[in-house]
C-alpha cells in the first residue's frame, strides 16, 4: 500500500493562507523523499454539486468573487479524492497541501484565509458514496475549526471532533470536544484525543496540522518539527489501531516557507514509515 500526496501548482503561488508563498519550494522539494511507496497526485477541482450540500450559492459567489479564494476549488478537491482513496483502500494514509484552508468555513460564510471547508465536503462525499461513515477529526491548528462545528451541527454527521484551541468544552453527546492548550500540553491533548477515538472506533481519522503553532510562525504556541513528529507517529499509531490504517491530513494555518517545507516533509515520512 503506498501513501497519496495531493499538491497543485498553484498552491505555491500567493494564495489565501500564505503570507508571501509558503509553499514556494514546492514541487521541487518532493525530491527529498525517496520512497517507492510514495505517490504524488494533482489535487482536482472539486465539484460544485458537492460544495452546494454543504454551502450555499451566495457561499459560492461570495469565494468566487474573492482573488484570494482563487486556489479554493483544488484545494478543496484534493481533500475529497484523497479521503474517498484512503477509505476505499486505494491508498494507506494521505497528506493535502491546500492553498486556501477549510475549518473557517460555515454554510454561508468564511473568514482566517478558509474558503470552502474541505473535510466536511470529503465527509459529505463519503456519505453520498458509502452511506454513514464514522469519521474522527483531531485539529492541532492554532485557532478553533468553528466552520467545521457548525456545519457537523447542521448535517448531523457522526463525527467526534476534537480541537485543540483556547478555551475548554464537551458536548452532551461527548462527540465534539475543545481541549484548551493553556490548560493541556498538545502531548497529553493528543493523548486524550486517543483514549475517545479507542472508544468512537472511527473508520477514518482526519488530521488538520497547521504549522501555524510553530515557533515564530503567526499562531507560535512554542511547538517544533519534532513535536509535530511525535504528534504524526501517535495519530499514525492509533489510525492502526482503530481505522485500519485510514488517515488523511490536511494542511491547515502557517505562513513561513522553511517551517512548511520541513514540517510537512517530516510528517509525510511518518506516513511512509
Amino acid at each position: 500500500m503506498v501513501s497519496g500526496v495531493f499538491y497543485h501548482p498553484s498552491f505555491s503561488r500567493r494564495s489565501y493562507l500564505t503570507q508571501g508563498t509558503r509553499l514556494k519550494d514546492f514541487p521541487d522539494t518532493f525530491a527529498e523523499i525517496e520512497s517507492p511507496k510514495l505517490r504524488i497526485f494533482e489535487s482536482p477541482p472539486v465539484d460544485e454539486e458537492l460544495i452546494l450540500k454543504v454551502h450555499t450559492e451566495e457561499h459560492i459567489e461570495g469565494v468566487k468573487k474573492d482573488p484570494l479564494c482563487s486556489t479554493a476549488w483544488h484545494s478543496a478537491g484534493g481533500v475529497v479524492k484523497a479521503a474517498e482513496m484512503v477509505y476505499a483502500g486505494e491508498l494507506r494514509n494521505a497528506f493535502c497541501y491546500i492553498g486556501a484552508g477549510g475549518h473557517h468555513a460555515g454554510r454561508d460564510y468564511f473568514w482566517g484565509y478558509c474558503c470552502f471547508n474541505d473535510v466536511i465536503l470529503a465527509i459529505q462525499n463519503l456519505y453520498d458514496k458509502y452511506g454513514e461513515v464514522k469519521v474522527a477529526i483531531i485539529d492541532t491548528d492554532a485557532h478553533h475549526g468553528d466552520g467545521t462545528r457548525e456545519l457537523l451541527e447542521l448535517l448531523d454527521f457522526k463525527v467526534l471532533h476534537f480541537c485543540i484551541c483556547s478555551r475548554n468544552y464537551v458536548s452532551e453527546d461527548g462527540l465534539k470536544i475543545d481541549v484548551s492548550y493553556f490548560d493541556y500540553s498538545y502531548n497529553d491533548a493528543v493523548e486524550l484525543f486517543c483514549e475517545k477515538c479507542v472508544n468512537f472506533q472511527p473508520e477514518l481519522i482526519f488530521w488538520y496540522f497547521g504549522h501555524d503553532t510553530h515557533v515564530g510562525d503567526y499562531g507560535d504556541a512554542g511547538l517544533t518539527v519534532e513535536d509535530y513528529v511525535e504528534m504524526a507517529v501517535k495519530i499514525k499509531q492509533l489510525s492502526e489501531e482503530v481505522s485500519d490504517g485510514k488517515l488523511v491530513v490536511v494542511l491547515g494555518g502557517g505562513s513561513d516557507p522553511e517551517i512548511a517545507r520541513t514540517s510537512t516533509l517530516a510528517v509525510i515520512r511518518v506516513l511512509l514509515n
